[in-house]
């Protein structure tokens, strides 16, 4: 009976439901008292046959307690980029939440809807956006001292990642933008 009646259920209404209970039930603070959510997109492992691509979903998770708040699919007609707001409308109030998600949602859309909601964000910038890649680099990192230094040996190499911050309120081309990150990381054998 259990199994007819989850057949009978629509899975996206289903899968919302159950975040919002989740997100009620998550404890979703940091230490700095700010909920962070994490925003990724995945290719599911063995869902590929001869003649259909893999099942790709992407799914915001908490980052304290790994719980999943919300997921969707990107199909083959659409992207991770087009779903990136469907994705966090599942999940309910954003105001003061930090988003992290990877290069691919660093777009101007993503952090105007980010901001319309209420929410921070943290982004990666890569090649995708090489005109603020370029300005973010000509930024004065070197006068800039370290937030701090991580120094770490394992695996017959030593790790070196070194975190700067910036205050940005000119200069970037970029929307709502006030802080750039820059993480370095270096491995000497």
């Amino acid at each position: 009976m259990i199994r007819r009646l989850l057949q009978t259920l629509d899975p996206q209404l289903l899968t919302a439901a159950v975040g919002v209970w989740l997100a009620g039930r998550a404890s979703t603070s940091t230490a700095t008292g700010l909920r962070a959510v994490a925003v990724d997109g995945k290719s599911l492992r063995g869902s590929r046959t001869g003649d259909t691509a893999a099942r790709h979903v992407m799914a915001a998770c908490d980052q304290v307690t790994g719980v999943v708040l919300a997921d969707t699919g990107v199909n083959g007609k659409t992207n991770e980029i087009t779903r990136f707001a469907p994705l966090l409308n599942q999940i309910g109030d954003l105001r003061g939440a930090v988003i992290t998600a990877d290069a691919l949602h660093c777009q101007r859309d993503h952090v105007t809807y980010l901001a319309e909601r209420g929410a921070h964000w943290i982004l990666t910038v890569k090649g995708n956006q090489p005109h603020l890649h370029a300005q973010l680099a000509a930024l004065p990192w070197r006068a800039v001292p370290d937030a701090t230094r991580d120094d770490d040996r394992g695996h017959g190499r030593r790790g070196i990642r070194t975190l700067k911050i910036l205050t940005v309120s000119t200069g970037i081309d970029f929307p709502h933008a006030a802080q750039a990150l820059q993480i370095r990381r270096r491995r000497r054998r």
